[in-house]
């Protein structure tokens, strides 16, 4: 009698339901346990590690049994050590059914009602039930499924157990699975852990001296959703600045939540406490970090930082000295977000909808322009610095900001801006305005819109008009720079409460992008 059990792998970010059929029968010779179904490395060692945790865990393990295991569908590739424990189960749950000198003191009952089970977990030789990565859409898949149950480690049951819909039981050995599956209503299942913002009060905007012109740009980006790019000074606050962002971005959805959370999830990053992410990911990628680190792949592809960065921040230190090639990859990504990583063994698509804030120095020793330093770079050096940066990639942000050198005096008074509190409650107020004007559009912030809806939602008067197309024929901007300029204006209308921009709101989005035509120069 095959005895089937069912688990689940992560294909990208998304759970696959598989079908762990296990079929044991007597031989004469030296037993042997086979897995197929395109197992991976980490699959097809867990017949060592089933083998010495069910003689160690005290189940019945007889030397003159043939198992075979298959992992359905076939044709899909089956990675990690999660199928241990059904396996483990599978073999001894066949074993009992098809082995007939099965010694008294070994047998038992075998479990009903399988199908309603999804077993994930990787085994310890003692038989202990360890975490796996990816528990997340793990549970989502087999909720999908029509499982009403699912069986993991206690260090993955409070990620699980945020998915509503399936009873998530944590066992800590492959004794306490028998039981579960035995005696389920004699055990609890896994509560849903509470939210907990305790880490959204660990930095705050008001510990910022100085730079108000850089703090209003900040809001703005926030409520927009817009890219930014920081030029200053070593010393200046670019990287202060860029990391208390998150501070004033909006909360995020249940389903930006559940989205950003699967990804971190299936590259292990979720919080032991368990849940789903409740803080905007910031993400700031070292400048060495290669192009499969920033955009994702590898053997088994997995994301990379854009991907664990989505409905977040991803933050670019020194943007000259990363990698020219690694910086041009982002420039797909930025307009569609998502990334389509294709390899010999598949292509898949990760979702990258992020904030790119990049910081950089004016020149190559930092200090030009600075009125307290000198600068030692040759014209030539600074414009070789610049030139790391292409014309496109200049294009993507909407804002470009220089950020003066701190004022030594300030440094000495308590800080005078505003707490992030105060911001993110206007920033707030900016995107709820949004998501009622692109009701029914997919459209989720000003930074998303598209040319047709952007002309449709931005109106200009002939004056504003004149306005704008003297201001790119001034600074030399793109078409692509024309329409960014509307997008963050539209913004800034949204923070004031105009129901279309005005000429000073358009007037302060050129003041953003003025700064291009001293970098390209």
């Amino acid at each position: 009698m095959i005895t089937r059990l069912y688990s689940a792998t992560v294909q990208g970010i998304e759970g696959l339901e598989v079908r762990v059929e296990v079929d044991a029968e007597p031989v004469k010779e030296m037993g042997r346990t086979l897995v197929v179904g395109l197992p991976d490395t980490a699959v097809r060692e867990s017949v060592q590690r089933v083998n010495s945790a069910l003689v160690n865990s005290s189940f019945f393990k007889p030397g003159e049994m043939a198992v075979t295991v298959n992992l359905a569908p076939a044709d899909v590739k089956k990675q990690g050590p999660g199928f241990d424990l059904p396996i483990a189960l599978g073999v001894e749950m066949a074993i009992q059914q098809n082995c007939p000198n099965v010694p008294d003191v070994h047998r038992r009952l075998v479990p009903l009602h399988l199908d309603d089970w999804c077993l994930v977990g990787e085994l310890a030789l003692d038989g202990m039930v360890r975490g796996v990565r990816g528990v997340l859409p793990l549970a989502i898949a087999a909720r999908d499924a029509g499982r009403k149950y699912l069986m993991v480690s206690p260090e993955n049951a409070a990620e699980a157990a945020v998915v509503e819909g399936i009873e998530v039981y944590a066992v800590e050995n492959l004794l306490m699975a028998w039981d579960v599956l035995s005696h389920r209503e004699s055990f609890r299942p896994v509560a849903p852990p509470a939210a907990d913002d305790a880490e959204l009060r660990d930095i705050d905007f008001d510990e910022i001296k100085g730079q108000p012109y850089a703090r209003r740009a900040m809001e703005i980006a926030a409520a927009g959703g817009h890219n930014l790019l920081m030029c200053g000074s070593p010393g200046s606050g670019k990287s202060m600045l860029a990391s208390r962002l998150p501070t004033i971005l909006p909360p995020l959805t249940h389903e930006e939540s559940l989205s950003a959370s699967k990804i971190h999830s299936v590259c292990g990053l979720l919080p032991r406490t368990g849940g789903l992410l409740r803080r905007r990911p910031f993400r700031a990628p070292h400048h060495t970090i290669s192009d499969v680190g920033l955009m994702g792949g590898g053997t088994n592809i997995t994301p990379g930082e854009i991907s664990l960065a989505h409905h977040g921040v991803l933050f670019l230190d020194e943007l000259p000295e990363f990698n020219r090639r690694t910086l041009e990859t982002l420039r797909q990504p930025l307009e569609s977000g998502m990334v389509t990583i294709s390899r010999a063994s598949g292509s898949m698509d990760f979702p990258c909808a992020f904030m790119l804030v990049a910081a950089m120095n004016p020149c190559p020793c930092g200090y030009l322009g600075d009125p307290r330093h000198a600068c030692r770079c040759t014209p030539g050096d600074v414009a070789r610095y610049r030139k790391k940066i292409s014309g496109p990639l200049l294009d993507r942000f909407d804002m470009l900001i220089e950020v003066p050198p701190v004022d030594p005096a300030s440094l000495l008074h308590k800080p005078d801006g505003e707490p992030s509190a105060a911001i993110r409650a206007r920033v707030v107020a900016a995107r709820e305005r949004q998501h009622a004007r692109y009701a029914g559009t997919g459209v989720t912030c000003n930074a998303r819109l598209s040319g047709k809806l952007l002309r449709k939602f931005c109106p200009l008067s002939p004056q504003q008009q004149d306005l704008l197309t003297q201001a790119v024929n001034q600074f030399g901007l793109s078409a692509r720079a024309f329409d960014r300029i509307l997008r963050v204006a539209r913004t800034i209308a949204d923070l004031a409460a105009h129901d279309t921009p005005t000429a000073d709101d358009l007037l302060e989005a050129i003041q953003f992008r003025q700064f291009e035509s001293q970098i390209r120069s």
